[in-house]
């Protein structure tokens, strides 16, 4: 009986979905397992070999953990709102509804011929109404909601209004740069003033900010989507802009995120990460007077202030609103052309940009201990979000200021003695401070409160926490995206009533920017005539809270009942890229601990356990083109003749290389050949298809192009070698390999377990199609324990032997426990090495089959199943409980000892770990080929050295 992996795989694909096996229910006396992948934006282009790493480990996981006695959730569904969404329609001409309908169902055709264990009743999709009705709804939760500091805790708006009509503003001093008010004050303000005070303590609120402006794309982006000041999708011009923003004040839980980061399974990493994403620092912000005004003051933040006596400029940040006060006359052109510059750039490109760049304004502030003059500069490294956006810069111990100060020949203080050598910044905290006034011979730590004490003296500054992390810009000029459900009159944001939920995005003709920035939506009166926010919500909106949704997919009454929710708690294994490392998991992070404040689930950390999966990369393949300089005519005839130099080739040099192949060119392109010359080689990507191994297919490859149907090949050996180089899986390299061509040559279970055996999960490493074949041939091997192509069934209901049982229990010990812990490829390992061990006992015992196939399951579900059912089982293996290991089958009974003969191995015997010396002698002297070595010989002793070896003396 043969193998035929396509039939036994459609058959049990179609019999799973007909039984519904994957299904579960909120109620089972089981333990629970919710085990997640990240969720998936479903691309036009559909899966490379890539993308399916994390669900075919997590599918692993799942099953492992059913057939462990679990009830697992492992669902599905589609981020299907945002930017790509809307600019692949935009480029294909269709709706995003209609694209993104296609690509779901192409993306939901390659899931499933790989078999993965999703319940598809709990699907979800971010871009339907009865889901986005949902995220619309947690949203004016935010917008409804403040969060009170003093109980660390969003608290309803309608208790911070109680308060203000009460007591004023006297429970939130401090909160707010907004003027304080008492509660008759309060009474007195028209509806607008109060409104707009209520916006600054909103956790969703709008306001004007600094963002980067596509006018191309028409939309926002955010600040990974923006690469050398151009966007990332498309390569159109990206610039500053301030427009009107929702946001949501993700800062105000930022020690709770910290905090959080020691209750959740992460890595180290990526805990690294989330912290230095949130940025918490202590320090303090000082005022120095303007040079030449008293009132004018710039405030700076600086996490060490014992510093102060070292500061030998100031820089502030390219958008700081006093920078035109600050710019003399003198200065002006340049720092406008300064600005203009900056503004093309993201703010990951300013932080990592390696050139000092930065602009002089002309301006001096005063020091204000020692009233020393202090210039001020403009720098894009400043940040107007970090701090005041504005820094004391002291080039002896920071080591950025240091090149600064070098590079516009700024002097440099020494505030540190020995501990500065001049060439290098030094940012220790372990010096005695010198040239510093009243600190001087103080410990640099033991200056730090000094100086704090006088500022808060002298009232110039105060000691103060400070946060990288800026409020989340929740709001996008862009159609496909949730709506907000607000409504905008005389300036004044108003919630839609819930009742009035989902406020559905309408349909429209183009996607064309509104008027001034504004989204599309602004262009349709049957939306500005009802003054609705013409702004959409952002690609993470839906994402947010994605997994509370999958537990009560289909309440109508609320996002997700509190008793689904307390049932699944917490995603117990959470499976994705680290391109969602910060954004996304500090979001869905925020807005679980907002829910949790509401009181709206138990639990406030949705991810228990992150294992980021690594990437598989491509391996390219490149051929060279012949690039040559000779007239118009002639260039034009090497495009359309083109000439490819084989790989070996390509480092010959020019001269050497023409004369070389001076046949093939004049044959290629006549007798001018001779006149035009070489002047470079080019190296292009090459469809993978195309190779085998390194060996161009040149039939094939004339024909992928017209451009190359006349080319011309220059070989090596008789063969056409391309290069090769490890690059990420992009369609525009020319370099992914689809699922499904592999999947139907090999079959999903050979797929599935190749992903695996490529290396561990977490780490990226290059796709090789050449190793799946070792893979198919494992799989072989197992079913003929089973079946004999001629003889048909093999399997036996004899009982098996201890050795037989021995390699079933190690295989049992060392699959469960790598399969825990996620190591899936030295788990495919294992059963390659079971599975040749079985062989080589002729094992085709039906006890011990059973339960090999049940280990083997998780990985290869088809085959397991089908053999499962050969076996003469009921029910599906999926049910079946997973095989208890026993430590008694694997110890040792007897050794296999070498026995030497005057020091010289002569054989080997089997002995009893109980045996004794006089036992031992007994039968090593009766043994046959001993006897044949001692040629009738006694021998003068037997040396046995227990555990170790046997030496007869002659």
């Amino acid at each position: 009986m043969e193998y035929s992996f396509n039939a036994i795989e459609k058959k049990w694909q179609e019999k799973w979905k007909a039984d519904r096996i994957y299904q579960v229910s909120n109620l089972s006396t089981k333990p629970k397992c919710y085990v997640l992948d990240m969720f998936p934006y479903p691309s036009g282009t559909g899966l490379h070999v890539g993308h399916p790493l994390g669900y075919i480990a997590s599918d692993i996981f799942t099953r492992y953990k059913r057939l462990k006695g679990f009830n697992v959730l492992h669902p599905m569904g589609y981020d299907a709102f945002g930017l790509p969404a809307e600019q692949y329609a935009i480029d294909h001409g269709i709706h995003p509804a209609t694209s993104t309908k296609q690509n779901i169902s192409n993306f939901r055709e390659q899931l499933d011929r790989i078999g993965f264990s999703f319940d598809w009743s709990r699907e979800v999709n971010t871009a339907e109404p009865n889901y986005y009705k949902w995220t619309q709804w947690i949203f004016l939760q935010l917008f409804n909601s403040w969060y009170n500091r003093r109980k660390a805790q969003a608290r309803p708006v309608s208790e911070l209004i109680a308060a203000f009509e009460e007591e004023g503003s006297i429970s939130v001093s401090g909160y707010r740069a907004i003027p304080s008010f008492t509660a008759s004050e309060w009474g007195a303000y028209n509806e607008k003033q109060q409104q707009d005070i209520l916006m600054e303590y909103r956790l969703a609120y709008c306001g004007f900010g600094e963002v980067n402006w596509c006018e191309a794309l028409g939309t926002v982006l955010a600040n990974d989507e923006v690469i050398n000041g151009f966007s990332e999708r498309g390569g159109y011009p990206v610039v500053k802009r301030k427009l009107r923003q929702w946001y949501l004040r993700i800062t105000e839980y930022a020690d709770r995120l910290l905090e959080g980061l020691d209750k959740v399974a992460f890595s180290d990493a990526m805990k690294e990460m989330q912290s230095n994403w949130i940025g918490k620092s202590y320090g303090a912000e000082i005022d120095f007077a303007f040079a030449t005004s008293d009132t004018k003051k710039l405030r700076v933040y600086t996490t060490r202030p014992d510093t102060i006596f070292g500061v030998d400029f100031m820089v502030v940040a390219p958008e700081h609103e006093l920078i035109p006060g600050l710019t003399t006359a003198a200065e002006k052109k340049s720092v406008e052309e300064y600005i203009s510059y900056v503004k093309s750039r993201s703010e990951r490109e300013r932080l990592a940009e390696k050139k000092i760049t930065g602009c002089f304004t002309g301006s001096y502030v005063l020091n204000p201990f020692n009233k020393r003059q202090i210039p001020v500069w403009i720098s894009e490294y400043v940040l107007a979000g970090y701090g005041t956006g504005a820094i004391m810069a002291v080039p002896c111990g920071d080591e950025r200021d240091f090149k600064f100060a070098q590079h516009f020949n700024i002097p440099i203080t020494n505030i540190i003695g020995s501990h500065f050598n001049g060439k290098e910044a030094n940012p220790t905290k372990d010096a005695r401070l010198e040239n510093s006034d009243f600190l001087d011979g103080l410990p640099m730590r033991e200056a730090v409160p000094l100086v704090n004490n006088k500022l808060e003296e002298l009232k110039i500054g105060n000691p103060r926490v400070n946060y990288k992390i800026r409020d989340a810009a929740f709001s996008r000029q862009r159609y496909w995206g949730e709506p907000f459900p607000i409504k905008w009159e005389n300036g004044i944001a108003y919630p839609l009533d819930e009742k009035d939920l989902p406020l559905e995005l309408p349909k429209v003709e183009t996607y064309k920017p509104g008027p001034d920035g504004e989204g599309p939506l602004a262009n349709l009166e049957i939306w500005t005539s009802k003054h609705l926010e013409t702004n959409t919500m952002p690609g993470y909106a839906g994402s947010s809270w994605y997994y509370l949704r999958y537990m009560d997919p289909h309440n109508t009454e609320t996002f997700c009942s509190r008793t689904a929710s307390d049932y699944w708690n917490q995603v117990d294994l959470y499976i994705g890229g680290t391109e969602h490392a910060v954004g996304h998991l500090l979001y869905s992070r925020m807005w679980a601990k907002f829910l949790f404040d509401l009181g709206l689930i138990g639990f406030d950390e949705p991810y228990k356990k992150l294992v980021n999966q690594g990437m598989i990369q491509g391996s390219s393949r490149f051929v060279y083109r012949i690039e040559i300089d000779g007239s118009d005519e002639m260039e034009a005839l090497a495009k359309q003749k083109p000439i490819f130099i084989s790989a070996g080739m390509k480092n010959k040099s020019l001269p050497e290389l023409q004369e070389e192949i001076k046949y093939i060119l004049k044959k290629s392109w006549g007798a001018d050949a001779e006149k035009i010359k070489i002047i470079s080689i080019s190296s292009l990507h090459v469809d993978v298809s195309l190779v085998d191994g390194l060996e161009l297919d040149i039939t094939a490859f004339t024909a992928w192009r017209p451009e190359y149907a006349q080319s011309s090949f220059v070989l090596e050996n008789g063969k056409y070698i391309c290069g090769s180089e490890i690059e990420k899986m992009s369609k525009s390299k020319f370099n992914t390999v689809n699922p499904n061509e592999l999947v139907e040559k090999y079959g999903a279970d050979t797929f599935r377990m190749y992903e695996m055996f490529l290396g561990p999960v977490e780490q990226s490493k290059p796709w090789d199609t050449k190793g799946i074949e070792g893979v198919h041939r494992f799989l072989r091997k197992l079913w003929r324990l089973f079946f004999d192509e001629m003889k048909g069934k093999v399997w036996t209901t004899d009982p098996a032997t201890d050795a037989e049982w021995k390699v079933l229990h190690k295989a049992i010990k060392k699959l469960d426990e790598d399969t825990d812990r996620f190591s899936f490829n030295t788990a495919v390992s294992a059963s390659m090495i079971t599975v040749n061990e079985l062989g080589e006992l002729k094992t085709h015992k039906k006890e011990i089959l059973e339960q090999l196939l049940i280990l083997l399951a998780p990985y290869a579900p088809h085959i397991c199943e089908e053999l499962w059912h050969e076996l003469g089982n009921e029910g599906s293996i999926l049910n079946a409980p997973y095989p208890v290991y026993n430590e008694k089958l694997l110890i040792e009974s007897s050794k296999l000892y070498p026995v030497a003969i005057n020091g010289k191995t002569r054989t080997e015997l089997n002995i009893s770990l109980e045996a004794n010396q006089e036992q031992v002698e007994e039968m090593v002297l009766a043994d046959e080929s001993v006897k044949k070595w001692l040629n009738g010989n006694s021998p003068k002793k037997v040396i046995y050295i227990k555990n170790k070896m046997i030496n007869i003396v002659v």
